[in-house]
């Protein structure tokens, strides 16, 4: 090492390489370790938590639910986020760029990219939606409370309508009809006022201007929180990260101190075994724990990036897995404490109460809230966790698209316009979301729910899992984190990146290919077309990896088609730690005597500097500094 840096001091390689630590200030860390905690915890941590999760629960057979969950979740989650932490932290890289790992498998990243951009448009309309209730629940009485509203069928049977008696009539009366029929004022409230819905997917009737005005609001504070990159939203996640569980608790205290709440715990914890043979029970649960943790949306990889090198990101993975996880079972006891409670309050089996889908946030959730002594600031509270849940991830999401372009593209003046960058993903993103505040919005946010976010991240993360252990190797991956962390993985996350969660990955692809329901919205069954446009959209992110692999092997060099694969495969030879003071063992420079001509000449003839590179590996890694903009050159 002396040696070295004797050498590079003769030959004028220390601006290189300050210049190198530069480019890492430059590109930012996150200011301590708890940020990178907080932020992963929000990342992973957010509305599918609330609006997923409980209704899974309750669809796929309530506590049999949890075992596969936590299968998945212990062979598959866990591994997987370890893995895309490890793989971000080693290379301070976003998800384009730690691809250098194996140039051809870049198009993976280009997946991640797409999967995060179909996520980031409608996950921010759901947040528009929270911040819409948020606002109209600032009155004194809230506006779902009562049927006495324009917008109320003769069906409405309100919470608090009359006194005990009459209701008790009229429950009976509704009994004796069909109990089908009673609607909520809630339920009301939400499909014909605020979204308005329209009969069908294709009729798309009018922008809901309180929509659009409350997704603006979401992108513009989206945008705010990470004007300056992980800087600002480093700080945010103090309080979005930690703020929900204050809520969490009190609503969790409120709920089971009411009656009936036993009933619908007992519903959420009580198995139906006959569920578990269901191949759908295991998909929905493998789906969750990725959409959940969120594994293959790039996320993970560009928040570890911005790691110190050194940083147990081990630690980090199992604390915020276990800790999303906990999160979703402690929601469902919230949840449905208070659907029990509505049940036993309208004299209906718990499984009559909820709406599918999202429509169980904003419609049993505001309605139980109703019942509150001061119910506006249980509202008030209620949506204003929902909105930080979503934003806790809607950062990511964001950071992940803007850290990829930002790395990609790596020069200078793109780094120093990073904020534009923000700003122009944010508008696009804005944009693409006006469709999802029309009357049929609910029916398209549903669809790229179901289809643009569910099994192409599992393809993609099969193929990630591939690329690493066996194409670049396991035991050059598992030398890799020695270096970075001190230890070799744990002999369990070996034999499960190895085998277990690729293998578990593809059985669940399989089933889920042999049990395909088409999606409906509660009575209304979606159109083939629109269902075909569901599949063009799972199918754009997965079919970048293969366009991608097609286009590198012919780039490549070689006069066989085996030797092309061979170099489109093979670590590119900038691949490794960012930092030249980490890059030690195979990382190392080594030095040839005629280094000084090389470093010289260099910046000043790149594509000779290039050529040479090529020739002599050893420059390449003692002046990376030069590397990212020849190789764009």
């Amino acid at each position: 090492i002396d040696t070295s840096h004797g050498i590079s001091l003769q030959n004028g390689a220390v601006p290189g390489e300050q210049g190198k630590q530069e480019k890492s200030i430059k590109r930012g860390n996150w200011g301590n370790q708890i940020e990178f905690v907080l932020t992963s915890v929000g990342y992973a941590v957010g509305l599918g938590n609330v609006w997923r999760f409980p209704y899974l629960c309750y669809r796929n057979g309530g506590g049999a639910f949890m075992f596969p969950y936590f299968i998945m979740l212990v062979f598959c989650g866990i591994p997987l986020f370890f893995m895309e932490l490890s793989f971000g932290q080693f290379a301070s890289q976003g998800c384009l760029g730690v691809w250098r790992v194996s140039p051809m498998f870049k198009g993976v990243g280009y997946g991640m990219m797409v999967v995060s951009t179909y996520i980031g448009i409608y996950y921010n309309v759901v947040i528009c939606i929270a911040f819409y209730y948020f606002f109209v629940s600032m009155t004194r009485v809230l506006p779902w409370t009562y049927c006495s509203n324009p917008w109320n069928t003769p069906d409405c049977v309100g919470v608090l309508d009359g006194n005990l008696s009459s209701r008790a009539a009229l429950n009976i009366t509704q009994l004796l009809n069909t109990t089908q029929k009673r609607t909520s004022p809630s339920e009301e409230y939400w499909r014909r006022y605020v979204l308005n819905l329209s009969d069908d997917i294709g009729n798309l009737g009018e922008v809901r201007l309180p929509l659009l005005g409350c997704l603006g609001v979401s992108w513009v504070v989206v945008f705010l929180c990470l004007i300056k990159g992980v800087k600002s939203s480093g700080k945010v996640v103090y309080f979005t990260a930690t703020f929900p569980y204050v809520v969490l608790t009190i609503l969790f205290v409120r709920g089971i101190t009411l009656e009936g709440a036993v009933t619908g715990i007992m519903y959420y914890l009580t198995p139906q075994w006959d569920k578990i043979l269901n191949a759908k029970v295991w998909g929905d649960a493998a789906s969750q724990i990725f959409y959940s943790l969120g594994c293959a949306w790039g996320g993970l990889i560009t928040m570890a990036s911005y790691n110190k090198f050194n940083n147990n990101c081990y630690r980090d993975s199992i604390i915020i897995s276990i800790t999303n996880c906990a999160t979703s079972v402690y929601a469902g006891f919230v949840i449905f404490s208070i659907l029990g409670f509505m049940a036993n309050h309208l004299g209906v089996d718990v499984s009559k109460v909820a709406d599918h889908g999202p429509g169980l946030a904003f419609v049993a959730y505001p309605e139980a809230l109703t019942l509150l002594p001061i119910s506006p600031l249980w509202s008030i509270l209620f949506f204003f966790m929902l909105i930080l849940l979503g934003l806790g991830t809607q950062f990511c999401l964001l950071e992940t698209l803007v850290t990829a372009i930002v790395d990609e593209v790596g020069n200078e003046w793109i780094i120093r316009k990073k904020t534009f960058v923000t700003l122009g993903v944010a508008v696009a993103g804005f944009l693409l979301g006006v469709p999802l505040t029309t009357q049929a919005g609910i029916y398209w946010l549903l669809l790229m729910d179901n289809y643009a976010a569910s099994f192409s991240l599992v393809v993609i993360s099969c193929i990630m899992c591939v690329a690493i252990m066996y194409i670049y190797g396991h035991r050059n991956y598992f030398k890799d984190i020695e270096m970075m962390l001190g230890f070799p993985p744990p002999l369990f996350f070996q034999i499960c990146w190895r085998f277990i969660s690729p293998a578990i990955i593809f059985f669940i692809l399989v089933f889920t290919v042999i049990q395909y329901r088409p999606i409906s919205y509660n009575e209304y069954v979606y159109p083939t077309w629109a269902i075909s446009i569901g599949f063009l959209m799972a199918l754009s992110s997965v079919i970048c990896i293969p366009i991608y692999a097609i286009y590198k092997v012919c780039r490549s060099e070689g006069d066989t088609l085996l030797e092309r694969l061979k170099n489109a495969t093979k670590a590119s030879k900038d691949w490794g730690p960012a930092l030249p003071e980490h890059r030690s063992g195979r990382y190392a420079p080594v030095f040839s005597p005629s280094t000084e001509s090389h470093l010289e000449v260099q910046p000043l003839q790149p594509e000779k500097g290039q050529s040479e590179a090529a020739a002599a590996s050893p420059v390449q890694g003692s002046n990376g500094s030069a590397h990212s903009q020849d190789s764009r050159l």
